[in-house]
């Protein structure tokens, strides 16, 4: 039971590897970020005659930080706006992991910033560090809102951390996370009141205004705007509920001009049920079957509230679809072999790949136990249309389970290392997979990677 392959091979074809882009995008969207930075940087050294004594450098340290801080945070709320763009290039997984690693950083920001600032102007008055602080608080304009922010914002640091975010679910979470956008309107005024880099600066007022106004904008625009237009335009709803596994079930959806939204396999929307208890969230799920002009559809297995609900939806039910948001398409391939690695409910995505990335491609599928391989019937009808190879490989019964190690893939999958992979499945056997594919001589650069762990 652990492996049934379809081997006959190449009856799908298509184009060779495609030539990479001279630039990355990953490296060129970096470059734009941190060019940005030194531009901040200049913002102070342009400002600052010079820098005397203790108190001068803590001080001049307490700008720098507040600088890079107020600019840090308009880049996380950038790079989590959704703009198309942004992440069907990047992808929407690297975005979430370049967020929660600049998130640490600007609290780290923030929280020097505050002491050194509080510390330096200590030294400069001679006044304690209490009276001092107080001082700022109450008499400095616009100090008390950006106190209120400064605690909004360690306070969602706090809850952002992984111990932390291990006890909660994704929805819990996710509305904790939006006392962010509170916490930087209420810090925005301090920092044009009481910057020595500000006052009296007006191009650079003028520059710090636009920025925060041009993320303010595209954020609204395609966090609020653009899904309630398509909302009103798609009309999507609930037309089946379809059992596929045991606590995985596809939700099939229709409505109208669908292929508008220029959805590609591989890709996810993130889904607002308009139904009591189901309304108030919008959850990421995956396409598992590519989208036509009137259909879509999701598989999605009972891994929380929202998720589990989902079995229980009636026909008839609206819904507000975000997206289509992803990089993990075609438009990743670069080699004429693919390897599609899925685990669990992972299959979602790479199901609809399997149905239609040209060239040479071969699934393989690890669940659990048997039952637990969801669409099964439908990946062997694909795998013997197209003359291509898959794989099942389950955990239980032990005698017919296979470790996820380099040698145990390069065995199901011959020439490994010439493969394309890509790859979506639980954290720990994605994490396990990376490994064996790069022990099997698989490049980093062709290992892709879906994760929804936001």
């Amino acid at each position: 039971m652990s492996t049934v392959s379809h081997l006959r091979r190449g009856a799908v074809r298509g184009a060779g590897p495609r030539r990479r882009p001279p630039v990355p995008a990953p490296l060129l969207a970096q470059c734009v970020i941190w060019a940005g930075a030194a531009g901040v940087l200049a913002l102070w050294w342009t400002g600052t005659a010079s820098v005397v004594g203790p108190a001068g450098w803590l001080t001049g340290a307490g700008r720098i930080t507040g600088l890079l801080a107020g600019y840090a945070c308009a880049v996380l709320v950038a790079l989590m706006a959704r703009v198309p763009l942004l992440d069907h290039t990047l992808g929407t997984d690297r975005l979430a992991r370049w967020h929660a690693a600049g998130g640490r950083y600007t609290v780290s920001l923030v929280c020097a910033h505050t002491l050194l600032i509080i510390w330096g102007y200590t030294l400069t008055s001679q006044d304690g560090v209490l009276h001092e602080t107080t001082t700022l608080v109450l008499d400095y304009p616009d100090m008390l809102k950006a106190t209120a922010g400064f605690l909004l914002l360690v306070g969602t640091g706090v809850v952002s951390a992984r111990c932390a975010r291990r006890r909660m679910s994704y929805e819990t979470w996710h509305h904790l996370h939006l006392a962010t956008y509170l916490a930087l309107f209420l810090a925005f005024g301090h920092q044009l009141s009481n910057g020595a880099d500000f006052v009296g600066r007006h191009p650079a007022q003028l520059g710090w205004y636009a920025l925060y106004g041009g993320v303010g904008a595209v954020l609204l625009w395609y966090r609020f705007v653009v899904p309630v237009r398509r909302a009103l335009r798609h009309r999507l709803r609930v037309t089946e509920v379809r059992t596929e596994a045991p606590g995985v079930v596809s939700v099939h959806l229709a409505g109208e001009r669908l292929d508008e939204l220029g959805a590609r396999p591989g890709q996810f929307f993130r889904w607002r049920f308009l139904t009591p208890g189901l309304w108030w969230t919008a959850n990421p799920y995956s396409l598992s079957a590519p989208p036509l002009r009137r259909q879509l559809r999701i598989t999605v297995k009972a891994a929380g509230g929202h998720s589990a609900a989902l079995a229980r939806l009636w026909p008839g039910t609206r819904v507000w679809a975000e997206g289509p948001y992803g990089a993990f398409t075609e438009a990743r391939r670069r080699s004429a072999k693919v390897l599609l690695l899925a685990g669990g409910v992972g299959i979602t995505p790479l199901r609809t790949l399997f149905e239609t990335l040209p060239g040479e491609v071969t699934l393989v599928y690890r669940a659990r136990r048997p039952e637990d391989l969801a669409l099964r019937d439908e990946l062997d009808a694909i795998a013997a249309a197209r003359g291509a190879a898959v794989h099942y490989v389950v955990d239980e019964p032990a005698a017919y389970s296979s470790p996820l190690t380099a040698r145990a893939l390069s065995r199901l999958v011959p020439d490994l290392a010439a493969h394309e992979v890509f790859l979506c499945g639980p954290p720990g056997m994605a994490e396990a997979a990376r490994k064996a594919l790069r022990g099997a001589g698989v490049p980093r650069r062709r290992i892709h990677h879906e994760s929804f762990e936001f």
